[in-house]
């Protein structure tokens, strides 16, 4: 299995999937930090893997979502973004909006 599938086989098990620089208890990263920070406040559960422990997936991701920065959010299968775009996403609604419909 490359690396595609693995990512792809990991999203589509994680209806919450962050990638990120260390692991929700201990970030590597300020942003990776406050992703989690934001998912915590939204009071979902994800998962997470830490890309900093796997250099095929710490370079496979980026070109899997075409997407040059580190942290992911996947929500459901899709792309949301990085942390800039969470806080957004977080501060207008829209994100928990997301999150809340996805329970349903």
């Amino acid at each position: 299995m490359d690396i595609s599938d693995r990512i792809s086989q990991v999203i589509a098990e994680n209806s919450v999937m962050l990638f990120m620089k260390g692991s929700p208890d201990f970030p590597q990263c300020g942003f990776s930090g406050r992703a989690v920070q934001i998912l915590e406040a939204c009071g979902v559960e994800f998962s997470s893997a830490d890309v900093l422990m796997d250099q095929e997936l710490r370079e496979g991701i980026k070109e899997y979502s075409n997407w040059p920065t580190i942290p992911q959010l996947y929500i459901k299968g899709e792309l949301i973004g990085g942390s800039d775009i969470m806080m957004e996403m977080y501060q207008n609604g829209e994100l928990k909006q997301k999150l809340d419909a996805m329970k349903d």
